[in-house]
Parts: C-alpha cells; sequence; structure tokens
C-alpha cells in the first residue's frame, strides 16, 4: 500500500499522536496484515514515526474503499494509491464484527494473536460504537456487552493495563472490568499488547462527570446567594458551602478512597512490594527536578513557581524514606473510575503514556495515585471556572469542594489500609507538584486554554 504521503498528516492532527512540535521526520509502515479481503478491505498497520532523535510507533487499522460512504468522511485519511480511500476503520462496524469474532475463536491471523480469556462469555456479531472521551487510545463498545480498548501507541512488551487487570481479576477483584480477551503481536521480538477487551459496565458513569456535576450544583447555589445580595460579594457567595450542594461528591470521594486502597492491597499481593530507600529517594528527587526545568524551559509561566517547587523537592530528598513502593496506576484520576450500582471500579492501568514502559511498570508509591486524584479533584473544580463571568465570586466555593472532597478520599483510603496520607505530607505534597509540573506541559502543548487550571493551582499551594 502506498498510502505513506497520506498518513503523515493525518497522524499529525490526531489527538493521541504523541510527536505533536517535534518535527515528524520520517514514517514507514513496519507490518501490513490483511485482516478483511473485498470491498471494503481492513489491513492492520503498524508504522514507525522518526521525530527529533526517537521513533515512535502506531498502530491502525485502516478500512479501504473505492467510494467513502458520508457516514465515514469524518474519519478519512486519504488516497491510498489504486484508486481506493484509506480511512480509519474502527469507525465502520462493517470492518469491526471481524475483530471480535476473531477473538473470540483464538484466531491467528499473519502474526497477529487474537486471545481469548478462559471461561470468558461473550456475544459476536454486535455493532461497534466509538467512545469520543477517548484521548490517548480508541475504546469501541459492541451492544451493551464489552468494550475493545486499541492501544494507539505503541511499546514494545506488555502493556500494563492488560497485565495489571488480568492479574487483579485472577484475584478476584470487584475492583476492575473483567477481562474476556486480547490482541497481541511481535513488536522488536517481544511479545506486545494491542488491544483488551473487557465487560462493559453499561450502567456505569464515570467519577468525572458525577463531580461535575456536583460542582455545577455548588456553583448554582453559590452564585443564587450573590445574586440576593450583590452588594456582599465574596462575603455572601461564601455562605454555600460544598456540604450544601444537592449533588454533595463528599460520600463518593471517601469510598472512592476505600476501594483505592483496596486496589492498591490487590496490586500488592499480585505483584509484590519494596522500599524505597536513601540512594532511590534520591534519584527520584532528580528526576523530579530535571522534569521541572524541562517544563519551566518549554513554558515560562512556570518560572515563579519554580522555588517553591523546588523547596518541596528538597525537603523530600532530605528525608531519604525508606517508603514502601509497589505496582500502582501510574494515571490515576476522575476519568479513570466508574461508579457502578455495587460500587467504585477502576480503569485503564496503562499509565501516562509518554512514560516509558519501564518506568510505568516499575513500583512506585501508592501515594503517586493518592496525589493523581487530589489533582483530579482540583481540575473538576477549576475547568467549570475558565472563562465563567462569576469566576471571582466563585474561586472560594471551588476551593471550598476541593478540601472537602481531598479530606474525604484521603480519610477513605487511611481508613481502608493505605498509607495516611496525612502522616506523610512532604512526600505527597512532592509528588502533587511533580503532577502539576506535568499538567502545565500537558496544558501548554495540547490544550492551552487549560493551562490557567495548574498554574493557577501552583499560585495557591
Amino acid at each position: 500500500m502506498a498510502i505513506e504521503d497520506a498518513l503523515a498528516p493525518w497522524l499529525g492532527n490526531q489527538r493521541w499522536f504523541a510527536g505533536k512540535g517535534q518535527g515528524l521526520r520520517d514514517l514507514a509502515i513496519v507490518a501490513d496484515t490483511e485482516l478483511v479481503g473485498g470491498e471494503p478491505e481492513l489491513r492492520h498497520l503498524i508504522v514507525a514515526v522518526s521525530h527529533a532523535t526517537a521513533v515512535d510507533y502506531y498502530q491502525l487499522f485502516v478500512g479501504l474503499r473505492r467510494k467513502l460512504p458520508a457516514r465515514l468522511g469524518h474519519v478519512r485519511i486519504g488516497p491510498a494509491g489504486d484508486g481506493r480511500i484509506a480511512y480509519d476503520a474502527l469507525h465502520d462496524a462493517d470492518l469491526t464484527k471481524p475483530l471480535l469474532a476473531a477473538i473470540a475463536a483464538d484466531s491467528s491471523i499473519g502474526s497477529l494473536r487474537m486471545r481469548k480469556m478462559d471461561g470468558a462469555v461473550f456475544e459476536t456479531g454486535l455493532d461497534s460504537l466509538v467512545l469520543t472521551s477517548e484521548q490517548s487510545n480508541t475504546s469501541l463498545v459492541y451492544g451493551d456487552e464489552s468494550i475493545l480498548k486499541v492501544f494507539r501507541r505503541l511499546s514494545p512488551g506488555p502493556n500494563p493495563d492488560l497485565e495489571v487487570t488480568a492479574a487483579l481479576a485472577r484475584l478476584g477483584s470487584s475492583r476492575v472490568a473483567p477481562v474476556l480477551g486480547w490482541i497481541e503481536t511481535r513488536l522488536e521480538g517481544v511479545p506486545t499488547s494491542l488491544a483488551i477487551l473487557s465487560r462493559y459496565l453499561r450502567l456505569a458513569t464515570d467519577g468525572w462527570s458525577l463531580a461535575a456535576t456536583s460542582v455545577r450544583d455548588l456553583y448554582a447555589i453559590t452564585g443564587e446567594d450573590a445574586a440576593q445580595d450583590p452588594a456582599a460579594g465574596r462575603v455572601c457567595a461564601g455562605r454555600a458551602s460544598a456540604a450544601d450542594a444537592g449533588g454533595d461528591f463528599g460520600g463518593e470521594s471517601h469510598r472512592l478512597g476505600i476501594a483505592t486502597a483496596q486496589v492498591h492491597a490487590d496490586l500488592a499481593d499480585a505483584f509484590g512490594t519494596d522500599e524505597l530507600g536513601a540512594e532511590a529517594v534520591g534519584e527520584l528527587t532528580e528526576r523530579m527536578f530535571r522534569k521541572l526545568d524541562l517544563a519551566v524551559s518549554a513554558v515560562p509561566e512556570l518560572a515563579k513557581h519554580a522555588e517553591m517547587i523546588s523547596d518541596a523537592y528538597t525537603e523530600l530528598a532530605r528525608l531519604r524514606g525508606p517508603w514502601p513502593v509497589q505496582r500502582v496506576h501510574g494515571d490515576y484520576h476522575l476519568g479513570q473510575v466508574l461508579r457502578t450500582e455495587t460500587g467504585w471500579v477502576v480503569l485503564d492501568f496503562e499509565g501516562e503514556p509518554a512514560t516509558p514502559l519501564a518506568q510505568r511498570r516499575a513500583r512506585s508509591s501508592p501515594l503517586r495515585d493518592v496525589a493523581g486524584m487530589l489533582r483530579s479533584f482540583d481540575y473538576a473544580a477549576r475547568h467549570q471556572l475558565i472563562g465563567h463571568p462569576d469566576q471571582a465570586t466563585l474561586s472560594d466555593a471551588a476551593r471550598d469542594w476541593v478540601r472537602r472532597n481531598a479530606s474525604a478520599f484521603c480519610a477513605g483510603y487511611a481508613a481502608a489500609g493505605g498509607i495516611d496520607p496525612v502522616a506523610n505530607q512532604v512526600l505527597l505534597r512532592a509528588l502533587q507538584l511533580e503532577k502539576a509540573v506535568y499538567e502545565v506541559l500537558y496544558e501548554a502543548r495540547h490544550r492551552p486554554s487549560w493551562l490557567s487550571i495548574p498554574l493557577d493551582s501552583l499560585a495557591e499551594f
């Protein structure tokens, strides 16, 4: 297939492409497998993209048609060089059904291996629908039964999401969605995960949506108070608290803290534990300082907070541990958890996609996940204030909401046997600041309109 010329600009515009702004130098198709022949045709591609000094791998499910239907116009890639049009086939239900059937049948096609989890039962022949909320991957829901998460950017080796979820499922954990199967290949000579099929929790609601509703209710109450007494301004707005909101999230935050501690306990059972000693603490803080320097160079607005952040890292280095470390989630936030009828379920153990695979699989302090969730509470409160006409009036209510839910989460986490966040404030603070630095760099590169969220938060640390 001679579609490299069309792939390069298309890839650069995808939300999940990690090389934005780094100068795409070369693109080569390193694997090409025909999955469905005829019209339309389905091919699985692995492409190697060179930019700067690095090479990244991406997988694409490419559909080929003589004439592209209007319903697929938005996922057009470009001419395939043989009179056909190439497009992103994950959006074509006609071509995604065979993937489900192949997993159920434990099929092998070329270098691809489709595998069903022992004992898994699921229906095939279902139409699929692409979820719009994904960012670094693409997920397809089949009917209301199963969901296939396709990893866009590939790292040679086992993907932590499949590795961890399968291990916790074997322990009988109720905090993860059951794994039904997966797709894998070999990349650079090692087995590499391509996709994971899980049970779809159709009646569940993600934590971000629930938190956003709570924040919206609080701001509505606060705004009504201010409107009744405009002269009182911020003082009047202070009458409303997070506990007054009709959708108060405090109870759910406490239960989420308990669920998080239970997942961490299962992770420790499945993968073991260790200790972070003096030498390792030094290496950790050195990495923190390097990340800070890189972020300040890329985002000059961060410089005014650099001294405060450096002081926190230095304070951590003086303590020198030891702290317990284990496998953790690695990219923990409200969008990674679902509230089902029976409790909280944790998703997406892949870790931060931009982080090297070895680091994502390495042991870390469980408080890294706690820090991630606390930063997510801050995001949930602040993102609705962007461009809000009453931003100044609502800022006190936002801080109150964050404090209430952070406190409830930490209390639940400690009560369920997790490391007490209150008793380990130096480590927790450093991890929160490290996450905020990452957020500054991420928002500057991918979502500039949200850059004020981590920057405003850093001003209040």
